[in-house]
């Protein structure tokens, strides 16, 4: 499936699958916040920290199904598979982008 993302929501996928941690803290803001399995972590490297032990640790690995834009947030739906209970599991991923970076990604399970 060929869906339009942001230039910085499609960065944060091909980061996230490929395990690139520069990549991926290149694509939130200074003042970036990440709600993730019931915590919050501001800046960019604390979430990058965050996404990229959870994603090596699991050997995650997302594919996009779908995409809604709604006003000032974009909602990406993703299957998640890797080494955990459960894979795979669609989640889905609420962006915010100012500046053409991620300001705000809440995580959570499809349909929440």
């Amino acid at each position: 499936m060929n869906l339009q993302l942001p230039k910085a929501i499609e960065t944060y996928f091909q980061a996230s699958n490929t395990y690139d941690s520069n990549l991926l803290s290149m694509c939130f803001t200074e003042d970036a916040i990440l709600y993730d399995e019931g915590s919050v972590f501001h800046g960019p490297t604390a979430i990058e920290a965050h996404i990229v032990k959870a994603n090596n640790d699991l050997l995650v690995k997302h594919e996009v199904i779908n995409v809604v834009m709604k006003q000032e947030e974009t909602v990406v739906t993703a299957t998640i598979s890797g080494n955990f209970e459960g894979s795979p599991i669609d989640l889905d991923f609420h962006f915010t982008i100012k500046d053409q970076k991620i300001a705000t990604l809440n995580i959570c399970l499809a349909g929440e």
